[in-house]
């Protein structure tokens, strides 16, 4: 076997920096010696660099091919960091034998480099850090997009196809140090593809903002992921952060959140020598049980347990449009949303069914009901603000007037906002039941989002080139005051913003912000509490709660539709006020 000079020197530069990591001697488990009588499987190696993803990258990566494969059925599969590590191809040879883990391929691969134009002048670009640190998407994309299919395209020596199966239950992934963030990046980002981590001495510290993970994994959702940490107490304390207490963070988080994790403690230094010891118990626990799936636990996060509803997920109710927004609902909980290229409107009704009600909708985006029962939508393309009477018949509201969202209040005032480019300061406008019309605010980013609290005495406005959500008083006369960043929002790794659109409230005071990170949900104080996700990371678009009883949060997601009934109950700007519940202090 040959070994990867490249990742072992990476790994091998390291433990220098720790604090004189003691000497110790770890057992050897048999799983991780050849013994006569397996069936040897085969390794293959083979370079890729036609990466559109990393451009310019070029890797060496390595399968294992188990010896019991035959080709004719997919198999399940593990992803390794940093090439093979771990003796991976002997513990897979003797685990499969004994029948303690499934039958797995391996697929070994490399971090990417870019080659210098000139090597005996200049150094190539090594992309380990950027590609293995950082948080986001990009390498399960990668991984999922670009390598994974590549290696479908290879066949053994004796022309067996390589088969991967598509079921993430199936699919293992794991690494070392910034190898090992990487592994559970890809699983954070794409539980449907990877539901099962290997973490040793993992970099959950602040080179790319791995620092961040116990704190998203205290907010979100809890996803279908087994993991199994390794550190020791002697691993790196540096500029970026301690190891050994991050780790220890992460287990602690992962733990509260009801993830199943399994951990093995040392007091070793930033090495592979413990995680060559445990290898094989990992495989066997990460495996154990299969095929049966791995499932999302039950998270100690009071405000996540105090919403969602066991056994209830996601659903996909409507797709194949071209761009969904507008979200509204109507007083009997129907779902109203716009496809906005095509000037369409459906509605999505309690009984499940939908129907096309405008075919020739004036182009809009925010949309919502009054208590008049008619509903209102910005024309962005026109600039108006129209009405819709429940046989689609259309009134005009207000001319000249380029917004983006709006609300109407019980009182019938409505506030619009009105965002001049990414750049530019925006207004938000004041339109009272006589027509008259106030500019109330201006300087906003891009103010896009915007919904009352259930006592109708303060306005959120998100700003979604920030990552804020901005708070306004509402005075009797129906002009803002007391104007206050309030709600702090998650920002995605790749992004420079939330990209926070539309909110709503719930009538105990909770507010449901759609962004790219999926739906974000603040307390009264402006505190993000939880973060459920959209299926496949799909980012949010706008949202209401709709259905006979308004406890169902419906999501537009570009093409798609998604609602989840929740434990709560939305609260409606057309019903009269109610006062919320007081926070968490």
């Amino acid at each position: 076997m040959k070994k990867v000079l490249f990742a072992a020197g990476l790994l091998l530069c390291l433990p220098a920096l720790a604090q004189n990591p003691p000497t110790i001697n770890y057992s050897e488990d048999p799983a991780s010696v050849e013994q006569a009588g397996v069936p040897k499987g085969e390794i293959l190696k083979f370079s890729f660099s036609n990466s559109k993803i990393f451009p310019g990258t070029v890797r060496d990566y390595w399968i294992y091919v188990p010896a019991q494969y035959s080709g004719n059925e997919p198999a399940c599969f593990y992803v390794n960091q940093d090439g093979i590590q771990w003796k991976a191809p002997v513990v897979f040879d003797n685990l499969i034998h004994k029948k303690e883990m499934p039958v797995t391929i391996g697929v070994f691969v490399t971090p990417g480099r870019v080659p210098a134009v000139n090597a005996g002048s200049s150094l190539d670009r090594f992309n380990r850090s950027y590609e293995y640190d950082g948080l986001g998407d990009n390498y399960v994309r990668f991984l999922l997009e670009e390598l994974l299919p590549e290696v479908e395209r290879q066949k053994t020596s004796n022309g067996r196809p390589i088969r991967l199966s598509k079921n993430g239950n199936d699919h293992a992934i794991g690494g070392s140090s910034s190898g090992a963030i990487c592994a559970f990046t890809a699983a954070w980002e794409r539980p449907d593809a990877f539901s099962r981590v290997f973490s040793a001495i993992g970099t959950y510290v602040g080179l790319r903002g791995g620092d961040r993970y116990p704190t998203l994994v205290r907010k979100t959702a809890p996803k279908p992921i087994r993991i199994f940490l390794q550190d020791g107490s002697s691993d790196l304390n540096i500029y970026a952060g301690d190891w050994w207490k991050a780790n220890e963070t992460m287990e602690r988080a992962l733990v509260f959140s009801g993830y199943e994790v399994n951990h093995v403690w040392g007091e070793d230094g930033h090495s592979g020598r413990q995680g060559n010891s445990i290898f094989p118990d990992v495989m066997r626990w990460l495996w154990k049980d299969w095929p049966q799936a791995v499932k999302a636990g039950n998270s100690k996060n009071q405000f996540l347990a105090d919403l969602l509803i066991a056994g209830s997920e996601w659903e996909l109710v409507s797709q194949g449009h071209s761009f969904t927004e507008g979200t509204a609902v109507d007083a009997a909980g129907n779902f109203y949303f716009q496809d906005i290229p095509n000037s369409k409107t459906y509605k999505l009704g309690t009984d499940g069914q939908q129907l096309l009600i405008n075919s020739d909708a004036k182009r809009g985006s925010g949309s919502i009901f009054g208590p008049d029962g008619k509903r209102y939508v910005v024309a962005g393309a026109t600039k108006q603000i129209l009405r819709y009477d429940a046989h689609e018949k259309m009134e005009l509201v207000a001319d000249s007037l380029p917004g983006n969202d709006l609300v109407v209040a019980n009182n019938g005032n409505v506030y619009v906002t009105a965002p001049d480019g990414r750049e530019n300061p925006g207004k938000i406008y004041l339109i009272r039941r006589d027509g008259s019309r106030q500019v109330v605010d201006e300087g906003l980013r891009f103010d896009n989002g915007i919904a009352l609290t259930p006592d109708q005495t303060q306005l959120y406005v998100t700003e979604s080139t920030s990552h804020w959500v901005w708070v306004y008083t509402v005075r009797p006369d129906g002009t803002l005051a007391n104007k206050q960043r309030y709600g702090w929002l998650h920002v995605r790794d790749a992004d420079e913003n939330s990209w926070s659109d539309g909110l709503k409230c719930d009538t105990a005071g909770r507010v449901y912000v759609a962004t790219r990170m999926g739906v974000q949900v603040l307390d009264q104080t402006g505190r993000v509490n939880a973060i459920i996700p959209l299926p496949g990371g799909a980012d949010a678009a706008n949202l209401c709660f709709a259905g006979a009883a308004f406890d169902t949060l419906y999501v537009a997601s570009r093409d798609k539709i998604f609602r989840r009934k929740l434990r709560t109950r939305g609260a409606n700007a057309f019903d009269p006020p109610v006062k919320p519940v007081n926070p968490r202090l």
